[in-house]
């Protein structure tokens, strides 16, 4: 009889806990995937100013160059690292999962793109990704993203 009532509680327990994380609305989950496209056709056209606008006025990112904060640091990181010194393009991100955590939107992933090393040769990168989105006015902007490196191929 304990047994069935600690299961119980354990069950209710856990029912509590998982709204927390929760799949997002169809609709929404349009909005987030179109944002992602949207985030690539900046990055793939080395518009950094683009991608900028696709982050809050206070979001941090932190990735292999470091740790940025605010939509003007991010967007002068593109212009230096990504399209400056790497010239890199044929970005993709592709989604894991999208879930809802409270009023925003959690988005994880992996993305790949091309870039030239130090010789000059074309490269290809891939890594992991993750965006915590929240919603401002009618649309979704970027607020924290982690980024790794995964290995060239």
């Amino acid at each position: 009889m304990k047994i069935r009532l600690l299961l119980a509680l354990v069950g209710l327990a856990v029912s509590f806990a998982l709204p927390t994380f929760a799949q997002v609305d169809p609709k929404v989950d349009q909005q987030i995937r179109a944002l992602i496209t949207k985030w690539d056709d900046a990055f793939n056209r080395s518009d950094s100013g683009g991608l900028g606008a696709l982050y809050t006025d206070d979001a941090v990112q932190v990735n292999v160059h470091g740790t940025f904060r605010g939509r003007e640091a991010i967007a002068k990181q593109f212009a230096q690292h990504d399209f400056g010194q790497y010239q890199s393009n044929n970005h993709v991100l592709k989604v894991d999962r999208i879930d809802a955590v409270g009023n925003d939107v959690r988005v994880t992933g992996k993305w790949k793109c091309a870039f030239h090393d130090i010789d000059g040769k074309d490269k290809h990168i891939d890594g992991h990704y993750s965006w915590i989105l929240v919603r401002q006015g009618n649309s979704w902007k970027i607020s924290r993203v982690t980024a790794d490196e995964g290995i060239g191929y």
